[in-house]
């Protein structure tokens, strides 16, 4: 059993009724499989990020004797305590204005018996970050009013009141319900680091200066009581962030509920690593921040409770070349799975010499992705070839390049509800 024990006694400390710090036991994680998106990399190319499907608490104390201290940065957006039931968008193609002929299914569940459920869930996961967080590292919490002044107080605790670098302040535009007060339209993100040694790249997240501020020196000596600023490298972002939020960023959308724009991650990530680094997301959801940290050249470590959002992440690795990841689970974490023979819509064929397999197009109308391991060997499945549902218009591929063929196929097939489907081919 992991026992967490709290930074320091002379911390201020938020008391609830139920607070504690558990003994935690280790999950038990193992590889399912290995991808290597567009078949770059196959099958040589070791797997430097971990995708890990399960409970966060176990996972972490799984990971704590391997990357204690070791994390350069951690983002996370857990629930935020709204109490609601967000659901997840399966279908592509639907006109976005007509919610009504959306095929929905479970996305997540936000909802707790009392403040003190949510924070007895909250407090023991952010011991952990700290732990596994480098000397030189970042913790970004992010949430909204609901829990974010709690998140503080627990995080003074942890961390000490002198380590907030920064209270961040994301503001968007969206419609609203709310007529009985003023339309709620930003989250907090509250940026912890572990040392007084933290990475930040300043030059990195230069943003222009705007145009009249331009104009003003430009035109006059005195402006600024004759202190000049760098008009050309621009200057340091305040710390209110605008940037629309995924529903208005139409070639974004994964379907997940409570997308983050990459917009927001890119400069997190740029700000507080260095590439090369490791960054982790615990509550990864639609996979915003392992994608743009495989972008932007970093390692990374992502897991979910929800197998949906370990698939929606899983699938924009697959559009990355060169981010081979390891897919892992705690055994405790189930997937949901099918047992249909499809084989009979599946066939080998080769053209000019090329291998490649085809599954029939009714087959392809009921599935979200599919993958091949051209040479299974019936233990770790490692997917050279990958297909996926395009985000917004167009068909599935039907047909997939392999690039060798071995003694057995193994085809894996996720349908549009989220079901996993195996299927094994002998050539």
């Amino acid at each position: 059993m992991l026992q967490i024990v709290p930074i320091s006694k002379f911390m201020p400390s938020l008391i609830w009724n139920s607070k504690s710090l558990p003994n935690i036991i280790p999950g038990n994680i193992s590889t399912d499989s290995i991808v290597y998106p567009l078949g770059v990399g196959y099958p040589g190319d070791k797997p430097e990020n971990r995708l890990i499907y399960g409970d966060n608490l176990d996972i972490m104390a799984a990971l704590l004797p391997e990357y204690e201290g070791r994390i350069n940065l951690i983002y996370v957006d857990p629930p935020f305590f709204s109490n609601k039931k967000y659901k997840a968008r399966l279908d592509r193609g639907k006109d976005s204005r007509r919610p009504q002929d959306w095929q929905l299914a479970q996305g997540y569940t936000d909802h707790w018996k009392n403040m003190d459920d949510y924070l007895d869930m909250l407090y023991p996961r952010l011991m952990l970050m700290h732990s596994l967080l480098a000397p030189t590292g970042t913790l970004y919490l992010h949430l909204d009013w609901h829990a974010n002044a709690y998140a503080r107080l627990l995080l003074d605790e942890i961390f000490g009141t002198d380590r907030l670098l920064n209270e961040i302040i994301w503001t968007y535009h969206g419609p609203s319900p709310i007529k009985s007060a003023f339309n709620r339209k930003h989250d907090t993100i509250l940026a912890y680091t572990k040392t007084k040694n933290y990475t930040f790249n300043v030059d990195e997240i230069r943003v222009p200066y705007n145009p009249n501020t331009v104009k003003t020196f430009r035109s006059s000596k005195k402006a600024g009581f004759g202190k000049v600023p760098n008009l050309e490298r621009g200057k340091v972002p305040e710390d209110w962030w605008y940037f629309p939020v995924v529903a208005r960023l139409h070639n974004e959308r994964t379907g997940y509920p409570t997308q983050k724009p990459a917009a927001l991650l890119e400069r997190i990530i740029r700000a507080s690593s260095n590439p090369g680094d490791l960054v982790a997301d615990f509550f990864c959801g639609s996979g915003t921040s392992a994608a743009t940290a495989a972008n932007l050249g970093r390692r990374f470590i992502a897991s979910d409770a929800q197998w949906r959002a370990v698939h929606t992440t899983y699938k924009r690795i697959t559009l990355l070349p060169g981010a081979v990841t390891r897919l892992e689970q705690e055994a405790r974490a189930q997937v949901p799975r099918g047992e249909t023979d499809h084989r009979s819509k599946i066939s080998l064929r080769r053209d000019f010499g090329i291998p490649a397999l085809q599954i029939a197009p009714t087959l392809a109308e009921e599935l979200d992705s599919w993958e091949v391991d051209p040479d299974w060997d019936e233990n770790i499945f490692r997917s050279a070839a990958q297909a996926i549902r395009p985000l917004r218009k167009g068909k599935i591929p039907t047909t997939l390049n392999l690039p060798v063929v071995g003694k057995t196929l193994g085809i894996r097939l996720v349908t549009i509800s989220g079901e996993l489907l195996e299927q094994t081919l002998h050539v």
